[in-house]
């Protein structure tokens, strides 16, 4: 190959170093891939574009210690000079123009060689409450923010679903001692998430902390200062804060030729790849296939978003470790915890296709957990007030382990002596 050649070669196809990969979404999956990316040697440009002014931060404490008033930010402790990743914060991305390699933005059009969607999800609006005073919704820091005033004052405050995010926030109104409903569509909290008979004696813990729970109510209308139910009922309102679910914040994408699934995730391949070349997708937007679970993965937790970019920036290198080999799939055992009305829930891996539970302790007392078999392999556990019990179980499930179980449905026999290997072998 001649110079002139190799010089046309090196304009038209840029060397790995020299590269610039731009990741938009300044959560934790867009800052864990701009980290990781440094980490594994990266030395091109790294751009990091977030549509909030706020210096990038972790979510999980907005409805904790932010929430409360125990902290004013959650700000990630990085030196993103140091690193060399470059920060344009309050900058909105409208559009992807991938033949050009360019990214629309309210800053004007941005290049890239590697592009990193890590938008996250956005919380669904209750249909009919937008633009009603006293709606909020807890997502951002500046959501967070708005509702400390709301708790500060212990105002009588009606949340709307009885989800993961609603039953946090209706744990901390209740521990700043407001007045506190949680209405809730379905028969049950959770309904979404877990299985009836799992989520049911969760029902009282609402009760427990002094919260009100109605269940199987709809909400047909939000007033200033009311809550109107569908049958009528009329419940006082200060304030509404709505966690009725979120959805993966990918509208931005349209036109751009990249696929979205049903549900509206970019649908990533098992190297967090999306359907288009030099474009990944990383967090909350992106699902992915497990080969583990046998189906396509969308996972709405902080562990996934804290993972899933190593992943990916492996890929972008192009080497797991530096000796040129493939680097591995995506294919995690997802994690997530919650706090909520003094217990510590842990949840590790995918019940769906399960064709036995087990329950290890009372339900009704402070600490138990749920066991989730598919052919007698643990596919799933879920864990409150025992994380022996997920640490061991994650471990085993990892692992493909099959378990006895008669022990594994007994508290007092440790997961991982549960086996079937150590049973009968």
């Amino acid at each position: 190959m001649s110079e002139q050649q190799r010089a046309e070669r090196s304009e038209r196809q840029p060397e790995p170093a020299g590269r610039r990969v731009v990741v938009v979404g300044a959560g934790m999956a867009g800052v864990q891939t701009a980290v990781a990316l440094r980490e594994r040697g990266f030395t091109g440009a790294v751009t990091l574009i977030g549509a909030e002014p706020h210096q990038p931060y972790d979510r999980p404490p907005l409805s904790k210690a932010v929430l409360l008033g125990k902290a004013e930010e959650s700000a990630f402790g990085i030196d993103f000079e140091a690193l060399g990743i470059t920060l344009r914060l309050g900058c909105e991305v409208t559009g992807v123009r991938a033949g050009d390699h360019e990214l629309d933005t309210s800053a004007g059009p941005v290049p890239y060689d590697v592009l990193v969607i890590a938008t996250g999800a956005e919380p669904v609006v209750l249909p009919g409450s937008e633009g009603v005073p006293g709606v909020h919704l807890l997502r951002t820091l500046d959501d967070a923010a708005r509702l400390r005033p709301v708790l500060d004052a212990r105002h009588t405050v009606v949340v709307v679903g009885a989800g993961w995010i609603g039953a946090e926030f209706a744990t901390a109104a209740r521990s700043a001692g407001c007045d506190v409903t949680v209405v809730e569509a379905a028969e049950r909290p959770l309904a979404g998430a877990l299985p009836a008979e799992v989520a049911a004696p969760m029902a009282a813990w609402y009760a427990e902390s002094g919260a009100g729970l109605l269940t199987g109510a709809r909400v047909a209308r939000v007033e200033p200062g009311s809550v109107v139910l569908a049958d009528g009922r009329t419940l006082p309102a200060d304030a509404v804060v709505v966690g009725i679910g979120a959805r993966p914040a990918t509208g931005w994408l349209a036109g751009s030729g990249i696929a979205l699934g049903p549900d509206g995730s970019v649908t990533a391949d098992a190297a967090l790849r999306t359907s288009l070349p030099d474009v990944y997708a990383v967090g909350d937007c992106a699902s992915f296939p497990s080969a583990r679970y046998g189906t396509r993965l969308l996972v709405h937790h902080w562990d996934n978003a804290l993972q899933g970019p190593r992943t990916a920036a492996a890929h972008i290198i192009g080497a797991a470790g530096g000796d040129g080999a493939e680097p591995p799939a995506y294919d995690p055992v997802p994690y997530f915890w919650s706090e909520q009305f003094g217990r510590f829930v842990q949840y590790a891996g995918h019940h769906d296709g399960a064709d036995t539970l087990l329950w290890r302790g009372d339900p009704a007392g402070p600490a138990w957990s749920v066991c989730w078999l598919r052919d007698g392999v643990l596919v799933a556990v879920l864990a409150v007030g025992r994380p022996r019990d997920l640490i061991q179980g994650r471990k085993l499930i990892e692992a493909g382990t099959r378990l006895d179980p008669e022990r594994a449905g007994d508290a007092s026999v440790p997961l991982k002596s549960a086996t079937r290997q150590e049973t009968h072998g």
